[in-house]
């Protein structure tokens, strides 16, 4: 009996508050691999069928409000992290390329920064890391937590470890849910069809 509670604990636990990279399984929603403008019937259908991104509003690190619909006309990629994650540190440098090299082609990467402390320390870890992509955090305690929740209705998956990343169109709907960490390539992959 203690063993069975112990093992639940566990579970509960590593749930809670691990890092999910043990298969880094991707889920998808729905795929487009061609251009709005030549959708094929089966694309037009998946379009119909997509998963319109939730609206938010956070705080970026220096105190300014950002929500996604200010990224409307954008491919973004809505990644959840953390600061004392593991997984989510080895995305960094990948999405710091991505940004390089696509963000003039429509290419928005937005952080999500989950338990990592205040915006200064957060501030300090992303020049430390080089980040050159938009970080949102809390505004006043627990958004961030509220935003996970968000997101995990509207997929019917919630969300139970970082790093998980969204690919959002540019008409603001949820092309791909990627939950444990990703390469560069497998990233670029899957966007380049929105861009």
């Amino acid at each position: 009996m203690i063993r069975s509670f112990l093992r639940s604990l566990f579970v509960l636990l590593f749930c809670l508050f691990g890092c999910d990279n043990s298969s880094a399984q991707r889920q998808t929603t729905g795929k487009a691999k061609v251009s709005p403008k030549t959708m094929t019937a089966k694309e037009k259908e998946q379009k119909e069928n997509a998963i319109l991104a939730p609206d938010f509003t956070l705080s970026d690190l220096d105190g300014e409000m950002v929500s996604m619909d200010q990224f409307k006309g954008k491919v973004v990629l809505l990644n959840f992290w953390g600061t004392w994650c593991g997984p989510c540190r080895k995305e960094i440098p990948d999405f710091v390329k991505l940004s390089d090299k696509y963000g003039s082609d429509g290419l928005e990467i937005v952080g999500v920064t989950l338990t990592s402390g205040s915006p200064k320390k957060i501030k300090l870890f992303a020049k430390k890391w080089n980040i050159n992509y938009t970080l949102l955090t809390d505004i006043d305690g627990s958004e961030t937590q509220s935003v996970t929740g968000l997101y995990g209705q509207a997929t019917g998956r919630r969300i139970t470890g970082v790093p998980t990343t969204f690919l959002i169109d540019r008409d603001g709907y949820i092309r791909q849910k990627y939950v444990g960490p990703r390469s560069e390539a497998i990233f670029y992959k899957d966007l380049k069809p929105y861009l």
